[in-house]
């Protein structure tokens, strides 16, 4: 295998994107071949002008690259490259994947199982309330949840999923050391606990403009679905939503207040076939099965109804058409509801349509 370190190289490279990596790397072979050759061979490629050969012959300086690649080792992140098998599946997968993520916490398999929980920046108090409790519900039925960590809504769905004791991998638009904004660093490192902060971009490299659209989509790559909680008409969490559709993906949108600048994105999307939810189970059903619910323990301090349904379901289990009956003086949706959430936070399982004390 080639030393990561030309890799790591080449994706640094100034004018050198994702597909300009691709194409180098398939006409030398490796990035190391790349390294060494000379000159003229870069021209004689015809992928690259004179002005970007005589810059990559200029950047060519193994021992600042040791240098680097030992900052990387003290600060404990990890490099993938696309050819990696921990390499991020979904993401792996779509038109043009970063090169080289930087990676600090740790990947899993089961990221396969990831939703995007993305929004507005200068969110009301609805929306945050909103990311913050999809965050928790999905983190706590296995899944994996996937934001930008900016103010608002993306760092409210990071905090949820973090309550739930669940993953969450947060994706920079800059250097992994320049944490954007200042004020999410101690966000970052609780998120590198049971989870992970991850950029395409090198160590020092500033949160620019023009980084955040390429930023949103790896949101969208790494998951299999994105949910958009709340957003104005010029929203960067829109351009999530396209290329999410670009790339294959479920497109899910809260609506909101009509009369709300905030929501004006959001109700544009469901206006044009977003599927509309309110609760994390309408997620949920559409990926029935994928993850695993974290472990819980009991219920504690239930309600009258969730007692109710506990007490129901303890011997044999039951169906929820067979607890409603067997409770008529209670509204059958309240019912229904409180099931299905008991349900998402792991204290029932469902087989066949009985539902048993998980």
């Amino acid at each position: 295998m080639v030393d990561k370190k030309y890799c790591v190289w080449l994706s640094g490279l100034p004018g050198i994107g994702s597909r300009s990596y691709t194409r180098l790397v398939s006409y030398f072979g490796n990035a190391k071949r790349l390294f060494h050759c000379s000159e003229n061979e870069l021209i004689d490629s015809k992928l690259i002008n004179e002005k970007t050969a005589k810059l990559i012959m200029e950047k060519r300086d193994i021992t600042k690259l040791d240098r680097y690649m030992n900052t990387l080792k003290k600060n404990d992140i990890t490099v993938y490259t696309i050819d990696d098998e921990e390499y991020p599946f979904n993401l792996k997968n779509i038109f043009d994947p970063p090169s080289v993520l930087y990676v600090k916490g740790n990947i899993i398999e089961n990221d396969i199982n990831s939703i995007a929980i993305v929004g507005s920046r200068k969110a009301s108090e609805y929306g945050l309330k909103t990311a913050y409790q999809f965050g928790k519900e999905l983190a706590e039925s296995g899944f994996t949840v996937v934001s930008g960590m900016a103010l608002g809504i993306d760092s409210a769905a990071h905090k949820g999923a973090l309550k739930a004791g669940g993953r969450t991998i947060a994706v920079f638009g800059c250097g992994l050391n320049s944490v954007y904004p200042k004020s999410g660093l101690n966000l970052a490192m609780e998120i590198t606990k049971n989870g992970a902060i991850i950029s395409e971009y090198p160590l020092g490299y500033k949160a620019l403009p023009q980084n955040f659209p390429a930023r949103n989509r790896i949101i969208s790559g790494m998951s299999k679905g994105v949910l958009i909680v709340e957003a104005n008409k010029k929203s960067g969490s829109l351009i999530t939503a396209d290329f999410a559709l670009e790339q294959g993906r479920d497109v899910f949108a809260i609506p909101g207040n009509i009369n709300s600048p905030n929501s004006l994105g959001t109700n544009e999307l469901i206006k044009n076939g977003a599927q509309v939810v309110v609760t994390a189970a309408d997620i949920l059903e559409e990926y029935y099965g994928y993850a695993d619910p974290l472990p819980h323990k009991e219920v504690k301090n239930p309600n009258a109804i969730e007692k109710i349904i506990m007490d129901s379901v303890k011997e044999s289990g039951m169906t929820a058409d067979n607890i409603i009956e067997k409770n008529p003086d209670i509204q059958p949706s309240e019912i229904l509801s409180t099931i299905i959430l008991m349900e998402i936070q792991g204290y029932l399982k469902q087989i066949e349509g009985v539902y048993y004390n998980a």
